[in-house]
């Protein structure tokens, strides 16, 4: 007999029974566990070798679209000449500004592209476009009548799409005949400057204005102090400057075509039936139609640069994204006219 760490007499064969059930149950245990173990590692390794391969694929399919991009296209961004006749293309469209995709750099070498290849039958600007900087449709204004002027057999023409107004209509204004749809929005011929005033805001407030300048009329437009009436007045001096710019070239575009109606240039925006009437526009139809009854060729060519293929790619990729979290916030449904 022995005792155990409580000073109790036992058995020692019971002992030897019992650590041989313990041991025996221990063992079970433990195999069962290094089996759960070692199925875990095996599917750990099968989940890593999926995601490696997975994102290989990943990798594999951007770098084959990159390549499809980079090898199918010029990558100076540069138009190879047409082999066959066709009427060139080029996009006026969104806000006519430095920086913006309707710029006058960018325009300008589309309209030059265009009007040097030998196959290029006529110019299309086709617009879509609520206008902008005066400066940058004054450019493209410019270009065209130079163009045209180097070029005297190959006419230009502009199509309105949804909107041609105010900068746009200024560019569509040097083409040698405008056409539009019936339902397009032409015209707005005037200037615009617009700006808040915070002056009494800022009293109710309690906001001190602290501006200095070295000049008396340099902060003439801040809009945290009052307007004077003669800052007022040269302000609109600017305005009805600029505006009369805009109306000589808009008749040195037009010519006898414009109908003597004080209206037209009041700053209002047309429909194109009644751009039609004000002797706005020459005609009513799609570059298609342009292309096909005036010119005589049913040939399109978009001479507008495409960017680089890079580019193009991450501009696809955002724009798919955007649009994914467009619809998943419900903001997909369409504007309507009703």
């Amino acid at each position: 007999m022995s005792e155990n760490h409580w000073g109790e007499k036992t058995n020692p064969e019971v002992e030897r029974v019992v650590d041989k059930v313990s041991g025996s149950d221990n063992s079970k245990e433990w195999k069962l566990i290094e089996k759960m173990l070692s199925g875990l590692h095996v599917e750990q390794r099968r989940a890593r070798r999926w995601g490696i391969f997975f994102k290989s694929l990943t990798f594999a399919y951007l770098f084959a679209l990159l390549g499809i991009f980079w090898f199918g296209q010029d990558i100076s961004g540069d138009i190879a000449p047409a082999a066959k006749e066709h009427v060139a293309v080029v996009e006026v469209k969104g806000t006519i500004a430095d920086g913006e995709e309707a710029n006058a750099d960018r325009i300008i070498w589309s309209l030059r592209k265009a009007f040097e290849d030998e196959n290029s039958k006529a110019v299309i600007m086709r617009i879509n476009s609520p206008g902008g900087s005066p400066v940058q449709s004054g450019y493209i204004y410019d270009e065209v009548k130079r163009l045209r002027a180097i070029y005297p057999d190959k006419k230009a023409y502009a199509v309105i799409m949804d909107i041609g107004a105010s900068g746009a209509y200024y560019i569509a204004a040097a083409a040698d005949e405008i056409y539009a749809d019936k339902a397009s929005l032409v015209g707005s011929i005037g200037v615009i400057s617009s700006s808040f005033g915070f002056v009494d805001l800022m009293d109710k407030l309690g906001v001190e204005r602290r501006s200095m300048t070295a000049g008396d009329s340099k902060a003439f437009l801040d809009p945290f102090s009052p307007l004077k009436d003669t800052d007022r007045d040269f302000w609109q001096s600017v305005l009805n400057t600029t505006h009369q710019q805009f109306i000589e070239q808009v008749k040195k575009g037009r010519g006898d075509r414009l109908k003597a109606d004080e209206r037209v240039f009041s700053g209002l925006v047309w429909s194109g039936e009644q751009a039609l009437e004000l002797g706005l526009i020459d005609g009513l139809g799609s570059s298609s139609y342009v292309a096909r009854e005036l010119v005589g060729v049913d040939e399109l060519m978009d001479y507008s640069p495409q960017g680089s293929p890079l580019d193009q790619i991450i501009d696809r990729l955002g724009v798919s994204v955007a649009n994914t979290f467009i619809t998943k916030l419900g903001l997909d449904a369409p504007v309507q006219l009703r």
